[in-house]
């Protein structure tokens, strides 16, 4: 029945599957495991057209890094600087306003920020950061800031993470990042991020977030010190969060850069681990409609090779992307619309362009 399966422990899967059963975490360690890499393509092609059909999204976006400094100490990060640090930067919101200026906008439809927790910035700061974009570009939507950063601004104010959300909300916020989610194990998080929220806390953050009208994404950064078992497990609890609210839009598997970190004995990702992982999260994460190939972390060829594994968005045009490029990118900060389209129509799919909320702004 199932030709395609070299792997016998998938054939269980696949009946799953293709009778629309929920997967357990036996079944994703299964899949993690296996090396029918094949199989589990088609499997995960399979689940993702009858989300998307032929559909690929992408969008025209732009970065803001506001700041690279920050008060945190995570381990598997290269781009943070302490204040009179070489290379320390922080910008004011004239400067932003300036640089948004100085790009060219036209087309585009989303600004995307994320920095540093910067020492001096309270939550005035940023709340006129939004709504000052906001009035001066009112046809940008603004997705911006991390459930880390969105408890480090409540902080900041006194706030509550609520209150803080409806303050950004009403200035002009439109969606979130997914940033952060890392990996939820209490004993990976101590390793790598000591000092960040909780796996729970990000979750609470965008399940809040969720019932306010706010729609998120959400991460998991993957190939440091965790084991499969720790990657089915956050899946798993997104999939629980997910079940709840429905406010996630988009998965993004974040491949781990080493350069520069402090994270011993990591190197790259492979191609066959980074092509799995986002195929298993297809059929991991049966709530969530789209599978993101961030191509700034994964490089344009393993993104576009994906779309053939469950991925149905290749992110956007990005501009100025900086958090990765510090640890190493390979794939460069900036793609030409035309060249995602290319590489879009060459797997034989749709080439669609959204706007931050899965708007359609046209299809190719």
């Amino acid at each position: 029945m199932f030709s395609f399966i070299k792997d016998k422990n998938l054939y269980s899967i696949a009946e799953r599957v293709f009778s629309g059963e929920r997967l357990s975490f036996e079944d994703g360690l299964k899949l993690f495991e296996s090396n029918d890499l094949t199989a589990i393509g088609i499997l995960a092609s399979y689940v993702n057209e009858k989300k998307n059909g032929d559909k690929v999204y992408f969008n025209v976006n732009v970065h803001i890094t506001p700041t690279n400094i920050c008060v945190g100490t995570c381990k598997f990060c290269a781009f943070r600087k302490n204040k009179g640090d070489e290379g320390a930067y922080e910008l004011s919101i004239d400067r932003i306003l300036d640089k948004m200026r100085n790009m060219n906008l036209s087309g585009v439809t989303e600004v995307h920020i994320v920095g540093g927790l910067h020492p001096e910035w309270g939550f005035d700061y940023y709340l006129e950061m939004v709504k000052r974009i906001k009035e001066e570009f009112p046809d940008v939507q603004i997705k911006a800031f991390t459930a880390e950063e969105i408890k480090y601004i409540a902080n900041r104010g006194g706030k509550s993470i609520k209150d803080t959300l409806i303050a950004l909300k009403e200035a002009g916020l439109t969606s979130m990042p997914g940033g952060g989610g890392e990996i939820f194990d209490k004993d990976i998080r101590k390793k790598l991020c000591p000092d960040k929220i909780s796996g729970k806390e990000y979750l609470e953050i965008h399940k809040t977030a969720h019932r306010l009208g706010i729609k998120t994404n959400a991460t998991m950064l993957f190939g440091h010190v965790e084991t499969f078992a720790h990657r089915v497990n956050h899946l798993i609890r997104l999939r629980e969060a997910q079940d709840e609210t429905g406010g996630f839009q988009a998965f993004i598997p974040l491949a781990f850069h080493p350069v520069n970190t402090e994270i011993g004995g990591a190197d790259y990702t492979t191609g066959v681990d980074e092509i799995k992982t986002l195929a298993v999260s297809r059929l991991m994460l049966d709530n969530f409609y789209h599978i993101k190939a961030y191509w700034i972390m994964l490089g344009e060829k393993i993104s576009q090779m994906s779309l053939f594994y469950g991925v149905d968005d290749l992110d956007g045009t990005v501009v100025e992307e900086e958090i990765t490029q510090a640890a190493g990118a390979r794939a460069g900060e900036y793609m030409p619309k035309s060249r995602l389209i290319r590489l879009i129509k060459e797997a034989g799919k749709t080439p669609v362009e959204r706007d931050s909320l899965y708007n359609i702004v046209r299809i190719y």
